[in-house]
């Protein structure tokens, strides 16, 4: 099996119903998929590539090699435990770049071209979110309104949604049958858009019950769903576990772009798409708890790497 592959510049022509039951059965059957030709400009992604390794090596790399993964494992390995995995850290250097948060400051072109990018990753996310609400039979513009936390009377939102960028780097490991990349999980927002290595694989989906590769291609962007989105879409569209595998050559670069909610935004399934099921109550159609997405995070922190139904029951009750 491959993760689906879908020319998103058809969307605008008179291929655009078949890229439509594309990208549903994308969300839908995989919950992950590539885009290609999606309008941002490759030169923008071959400066990113750019600047990111660069930053790697210059501010990241030496304070790596002292890391709590790397330590923990010399001991491992120092013992003679070779036999054991370390199954509470992950084989990652990651820093999160926000609107608000202090960013790197070397290479000199990092900002600029950072803040460049992320504006780019932001509108095509916002493009993307429109087509799930058209997928979904949604108004247009219903998730990223939800993501809001709605509008005043005047159409304006009352919050503005999170979008944060994370950037990875996965040293080779001397030792990767020790060492998680990065521990399998769901993500906990909306939208995630990620710009992989495109040399160095390792990032893996449950598909199912088989891990499958998702396969490097250059200057693809990786769409996947959170559970914000299966929360939206009343199960329709499903966060999908992934991992991250250690490898023992290769740096593999990862940029990850999370278009989630505000923290103050009332996340629950879109009352168009509970209407539609077929059950003796309201209740009994709804399939998941309304909540707000600060409290969500909340309990996602505490079990990030844990199943997520029990999440939603927990902050279900709150």
């Amino acid at each position: 099996m491959v993760v689906p592959v879908i020319d998103f510049s058809k969307l605008d022509g008179e291929e655009r119903d078949k890229t439509l039951t594309q990208i549903a059965n994308g969300c839908e059957e995989w919950g992950f998929f590539q885009l290609v030709n999606h309008g941002i400009p490759l030169e923008l992604l071959e400066r990113v590539k750019k600047v990111c390794s660069e930053c790697f090596k210059v501010e990241r790399e030496e304070m790596f090699k002292d890391s709590s993964p790397v330590q923990l494992l010399n001991k491992l390995v120092d013992r003679g435990e070779h036999g054991t995995k370390l199954e509470d850290v992950d084989w990652e250097d990651v820093f999160i770049l926000q609107d608000d948060n202090q960013w790197p400051s070397n290479p000199p072109h990092f900002k600029e071209t950072m803040k460049e990018y992320r504006a780019e990753l932001k509108k095509l996310a916002e493009k993307i979110m429109e087509v799930m609400d058209e997928n979904l039979g949604l108004e247009k513009g219903y998730i990223k309104r939800a993501f809001s936390g709605g509008v005043d009377e005047d159409g304006v939102e009352l919050h503005h949604p999170f979008f944060g960028t994370k950037v990875s780097h996965y040293p080779p490991c001397p030792n990767p049958n020790m060492v998680n990349g990065l521990r399998a999980h769901t993500d906990a927002g909306g939208v995630i858009l990620l710009f992989q290595d495109d040399k160095v694989g390792g990032l893996e989906i449950l598909k199912d019950g088989r891990w499958i590769d998702v396969q490097p291609l250059p200057n693809a962007i990786v769409i996947n769903t959170g559970d914000q989105i299966e929360v939206l879409s009343n199960g329709r569209y499903k966060s999908v576990w992934h991992r991250v595998l250690a490898k023992p050559d290769g740096n593999r670069r990862s940029i990850a772009s999370f278009y989630n909610p505000s923290f103050n935004a009332t996340i629950a399934p879109a009352p168009t798409l509970v209407a539609g099921e077929t059950a003796e109550t309201e209740e009994a159609r709804i399939a998941y708890p309304k909540f707000l997405f600060g409290d969500y995070m909340t309990v996602y922190a505490q079990q990030k790497f844990l199943a997520k139904e029990p999440r939603f029951q927990a902050v279900g009750a709150r």
